[in-house]
């Protein structure tokens, strides 16, 4: 019996993060640390005195949106101090960012750009081209 080749698996992007919450209700860091750890290729780490969970994942499994929506959609509620907001908002740009740069597809650029030029410059009139008859060009 033959085993089905499976693709490769891109290489890892590791992140770590840190979730902050709120103060109240109080004791939900460490049930919030024990909802996520039941997902796969996640490690998480409670911090109850810092009211915060640290979390490692791949970018390709999770984002930290993903993750911080399922934990409000479970009834968890996250620190929104502006500070806070300011730097969620620009982790989940970065991940995005990221994301979608994986999917891009590759293009040569330099090569695309030489063909670009080289395709303009034949039908550009230029320099190198005279419409004047060959006679007229050596008469004496």
């Amino acid at each position: 019996m033959k085993r089905l080749a499976t693709p490769p698996r891109p290489a890892p992007i590791r992140k770590e993060r840190t979730i902050l919450f709120s103060e109240f209700p109080p004791g939900q860091t460490q049930e919030a640390a024990d909802f996520l750890s039941g997902l796969e290729r996640l490690e998480v780490r409670a911090h109850p005195e810092d009211r915060a969970i640290g979390v490692t994942y791949d970018l390709h499994d999770y984002s930290l949106e993903a993750l911080e929506i399922a934990l409000m959609d479970n009834g968890f509620r996250l620190e929104c101090s502006l500070l806070n907001k300011i730097v969620r908002a620009l982790i989940h740009y970065v991940e995005e960012t990221q994301l979608h740069n994986l999917d891009a597809p590759n293009h040569p650029l330099k090569k695309s750009q030489h063909e670009a030029y080289t395709q303009a410059w034949e039908r550009h009139p230029h320099g190198d081209h005279d419409d004047t008859p060959p006679e007229w060009r050596e008469y004496k």
